[in-house]
């Protein structure tokens, strides 16, 4: 049996750590999830579509919103109850983080971001991107239960046909005060609706060269294909845009449809949250960026002339 922690905000599914359940999937036809907060219930039954036989949720009332250490304590308990050959969640910064509590908390090692996984008794290997996915590092983890976190974006989400919803199975985890030191406890300002960074089919990405007032092109562009804004490490260094958006080794890895990015050069920790693009187009006034070498077309320009003239074009194609 495989336990994959799927997380969620607020009740809404995190679609990324489907996954994870993917990679599960391969390795044992026996997928059980784990989930945490009242408000997963109503997306536990859904993970059924995907797989996943049973969904065990932690309910506590001191739990209503994100919780790290709660969060890994509960999936450590689960873990030291029903021996599973393997933990996984899908290689995001929660999932990390909530893996290397659990991991901790029963003593086992954990490793991130895999690529493949093969079980072993006692020993299991594995490949995981290591230098901002520039190296695959094959390693043995030595360990009766494997726990580990997938790559982003390196298996694919494929729904069973004819699957029924997961049976949902609540249970109280062993919590202390401590667990509960960090935890949200209020949201305030930004969160507007929208398609998210990570999940977009279409990201207009901006960086130095776009300038500080320079991204209402890029949102309007966005906007029509239906896509998401993003931005380099030095737009929101520079306090440009918020951190949210940032696409690239220390931000959110992505991998749309089409991803534009304009007056970005291309730095290597940018690189690696962009590179599993379908499709990527460069703007940018200097032909011999790092970026061109991986663009799929590129466009020699100002980004303050260009950015305006394909808004139009793109409007005027949709009217």
């Amino acid at each position: 049996m495989i336990l994959v922690y799927v997380d969620h905000d607020r009740g809404v599914l995190d679609e990324l750590s489907l996954q994870a359940v993917a990679a599960a999937r391969g390795l044992d036809t026996d997928v059980q999830a784990v989930m945490v907060g009242a408000d997963a219930v109503t997306a536990a039954a859904r993970l059924g579509e995907f797989g996943v036989t049973t969904t065990h949720v932690a309910v506590d009332p001191r739990i209503t919103d994100y919780a790290p250490m709660a969060t890994g304590r509960a999936v450590a308990q689960m873990a030291r109850q029903m021996s599973p050959a393997a933990v996984l969640a899908v290689g995001s910064p929660r999932g990390n983080e909530v893996l290397a509590h659990a991991s901790a908390i029963v003593d086992e090692p954990f490793a991130a971001d895999c690529t493949a996984i093969t079980l072993g008794d006692g020993v299991s290997h594995v490949t995981r991107n290591r230098w901002a996915g520039n190296v695959l590092e094959d390693a043995r983890v030595h360990a009766p239960m494997l726990i580990a976190s997938t790559a982003l974006h390196a298996f694919a989400v494929d729904p069973v046909t004819g699957s029924g919803p997961a049976a949902v199975v609540e249970f109280a985890p062993e919590l202390a005060d401590a667990d509960l030191a960090v935890r949200i406890v209020d949201r305030v300002g930004g969160g507007g609706g929208g398609v998210s960074l990570a999940e977009a089919k279409v990201v207009v990405s901006g960086g130095r060269g776009v300038g500080e007032g320079g991204f209402g092109p890029l949102e309007e562009l966005a906007a029509l294909l239906g896509g998401a804004v993003g931005c380099s490490r030095v737009v929101t260094s520079a306090g440009w845009r918020p951190h949210a958006e940032q696409v690239g080794q220390t931000g959110t890895k992505v991998a749309p449809d089409l991803y534009i990015a304009v007056g970005i050069s291309g730095a290597t920790q940018h690189i690696a949250g962009c590179k599993n693009a379908k499709t990527m187009i460069a703007i940018n006034t200097d032909p011999d960026a790092t970026i061109m070498s991986f663009a799929d077309y590129a466009v020699i320009g100002d980004a303050a002339t260009v950015m305006p003239a394909l808004v139009d074009a793109v409007r005027a194609a949709k009217s």
